[in-house]
């Protein structure tokens, strides 16, 4: 199973969403996060990214490296990670033109893919050829979306993007779902919001809802998941309930 966390626009939570389900599926099963935000993000929430010396960017650009010469064990039992550094910027370039272009992430996780009960990828907020080639490599695409006035705003493309990934170069990717994040339950604004997005995903929305949370930000500065910095937090167990959701759909 391979789960792309993935959203056209910045600061809708992906990467604390995907952070947190990786550490949440590692409880159940050997995990790889894969960075592909040239931000890092990703990786900073678990490792110095000082210490990283070769990333994606070479793996996706080199047929000298592979999955194994990149993974790096993290702080959380189970969880592994395939770190990004600011070069993957540059990828874009290189892979545009290329008549694997858009496979090239399919192709070098072949040989990997078998040894990981789950796989996360965070992706850049774009709809380039980087997040294209996420959603070629991936059987499933899970969207959040936040609880804001413009949360609708860019869906539609990104929802024709993973229809056209669908038509042609992989036909078995399924949307696993959409999931509010960043929700303030305390405002009838975003109650308003809630409603209006349940309305256009129907049933592909999840229950779950993750709301505002101090915690939520302040544990990548600590290279924790929230399930270790604040295990009692609502950010914990909205994660939580969040995975357990997750893994009945796909």
């Amino acid at each position: 199973m391979i789960i792309t966390v993935a959203n056209q626009k910045g600061g809708v939570g992906k990467t604390t969403t995907t952070i947190n389900l990786a550490a949440a599926c590692a409880n159940k099963g050997r995990t790889l996060l894969i960075d592909l935000d040239p931000q890092a993000n990703s990786t900073m929430s678990y490792v110095d990214a000082r210490s990283v010396t070769k990333s994606m960017y070479d793996v996706l650009v080199s047929e000298e490296l592979d999955f194994p010469d990149v993974i790096i064990e993290t702080p959380v039992p189970n969880l592994f990670l395939a770190p990004s550094r600011i070069a993957l910027a540059k990828l874009e370039s290189k892979l545009i033109g290329d008549l694997d272009g858009p496979f090239r992430l399919k192709d070098r996780l072949k040989n990997t893919v078998n040894e990981y009960d789950y796989i996360f990828i965070d992706t850049p907020p774009t709809l380039g050829m980087i997040t294209v080639n996420a959603l070629v490599a991936s059987t499933h695409v899970l969207v959040p979306i936040q609880s804001s006035y413009f949360a609708l705003e860019g869906t539609d493309d990104l929802l024709e993007t993973i229809e056209k990934i669908k038509a042609r170069p992989n036909p078995n990717l399924q949307l696993a779902g959409v999931v509010i994040t960043m929700h303030d339950k305390r405002t009838t604004l975003a109650k308003d919001i809630h409603d209006q997005i349940g309305h256009v995903f129907g049933d592909r929305l999840f229950n779950t809802v993750i709301t505002k949370s101090i915690r939520l930000e302040e544990s990548p500065a600590y290279k924790e998941s929230i399930f270790t910095f604040a295990p009692k937090s609502s950010g914990a167990m909205e994660y939580y309930s969040l995975s357990e959701e997750l893994l009945s759909r796909v």
